[in-house]
């Protein structure tokens, strides 16, 4: 959610930013905005004056009803000073309702009009224009069939998708023997690769209340992906993220704990609403799975900076794995709404000859904490909002694609780099029993 004076100051170019992100549909909501604020300042001016006058006015009937017990002629004065009373109070309800009515529609347009973009943001409307940026590692080929990814854990007794279908429909899996081991290692791995960067291992609540989901994320995001708690204001995880910026909410953080850099473990549960191809299918797009996250709370002139150090954290890691990486800039229309810069990490598919996505890396500037009512103190003692940022560290799943893909040998087996054997019992190679 941008900043209401900027928007009432800039208008033109906040409707330009929503024409860089291709959404047309939403340009009316900048003059809605400006006419409902116009309104409630109105308001609001007429119900100070309301309010700066009550006390003159009572003092003034009060005065007037000790001079009616001497001089009668005084109590008409008297009771048509109360009837003014009585009507200013009746428009000052009548002015704090329509500020309460007049705050709600505005803060429910503000929520819709997207976040301002960084300049460096690639201009298009899907994520068809994204750019790539660089690659890490050399992609190859080998010169044997890679099996779908399924096909690779079927050989290992390692996923049973049929019977996580017959417990809790599509979009589910069972993990057995050493692939949910490695499963597991990863998720351990990536923990450790983690505070050894100097970030505070977490373990969230799984579960947030409506008011942090709609502080960290788009109404549009919300309907897509989070699951209701029937009865309750609770909301399944999307991603931990969204309870480690929640932490946050209504906080009043001191500027010398900043930079706040956490790195979490948690499920992730998701809808994933919407058909998908072959390549969707196995454990690639999932109801429920398990991530490993980094978020980073800091001052408005450090997020940059930090932007560029999470994502090559995650370069990192899956370098560290021996997975070959590129960075795709993620263009206009392909960002969500309260993001100001993003870019994916795709691993290499050897089976597909392309890259896919296994980590996002994300600016949101101060959106997230002005839905949030985060603050910062200064050491001015002066309040200001800091900047918020995501990065997946590792999300097996589609981590276990790549990793399978990438270190099957022709004999079927999958072979175990350096950093991992730890991990893994210090097996080097994993031997499929099929």
């Amino acid at each position: 959610m941008i900043n209401i004076r900027f928007l009432r100051e800039n208008p033109e170019a906040v409707k330009e930013n929503i024409r860089k992100k291709f959404q047309d549909a939403k340009l009316p909501l900048v003059d809605e905005v400006i006419e409902l604020d116009r309104q409630n300042r109105a308001a609001i001016a007429e119900a100070d004056t309301l309010r700066a006058s009550r006390n003159s006015l009572s003092k003034q009937v009060g005065m007037l009803m000790g001079q009616a017990k001497k001089d009668p002629s005084k109590a008409a004065e008297a009771e048509a000073v109360k009837e003014q009373v009585k009507q200013n109070a009746e428009r000052l309800a009548a002015l704090e309702a329509d500020e309460e009515r007049l705050e709600r529609e505005i803060r429910s347009r503000m929520m819709l009009i997207p976040n301002i973009i960084d300049p460096s943001v690639p201009i298009g409307p899907d994520d068809s224009a994204n750019v790539e940026v660089e690659r890490f590692g050399e992609p190859v080929v080998p010169d044997f069939e890679i099996p779908y990814h399924t096909q690779i854990m079927e050989r290992f007794d390692g996923v049973d998708m049929d019977a996580a279908g017959r417990v809790s429909g599509n979009g589910f899996y069972y993990l057995l023997g050493d692939i949910a081991r490695l499963h597991e290692s990863v998720i351990a791995y990536a923990r450790d690769f983690m505070i050894g960067k100097g970030f505070t291992y977490c373990i969230p609540p799984f579960m947030i209340r409506r008011a942090v989901v709609e502080g960290v994320m788009s109404q549009t995001e919300m309907d897509a992906m989070m699951y209701k708690i029937e009865g309750e204001d609770l909301y399944l995880i999307g991603t931990s993220e969204h309870s480690m910026i929640g932490k946050f909410i209504d906080q009043i953080i001191p500027e010398e704990t900043l930079p706040q850099t956490l790195t979490s473990y948690s499920p992730c549960f998701r809808k994933e609403k919407g058909a998908h191809g072959i390549e969707e299918r196995g454990v690639y797009r999932i109801h429920q799975f398990e991530k490993q996250e980094m978020i980073v709370v800091c001052k408005p002139e450090d997020s940059m900076e930090w932007y560029e150090k999470m994502w090559k954290m995650s370069v990192e890691l899956f370098r560290s794995l021996e997975i070959p990486v590129r960075q795709l800039e993620c263009c206009s229309g392909d960002l969500a709404d309260l993001k100001v810069k993003s870019c994916d990490i795709e691993a290499w598919s050897p089976r597909q000859q392309k890259y896919f996505e296994v980590c996002s890396c994300s600016n949101l500037g101060d959106a997230q904490a002005r839905r949030l009512k985060m603050r910062v103190r200064g050491e001015d003692k002066k309040l200001y909002l800091p900047h918020t940022l995501n990065n997946t560290v590792v999300a097996p799943p589609r981590m276990l694609i790549a990793f399978l893909e990438n270190h099957l040998q022709a004999d079927g087996s999958v072979t175990i780099p350096a950093a991992l054997q730890p991990y893994m019992g210090g097996k080097t190679v994993l031997t499929p029993k099929k």
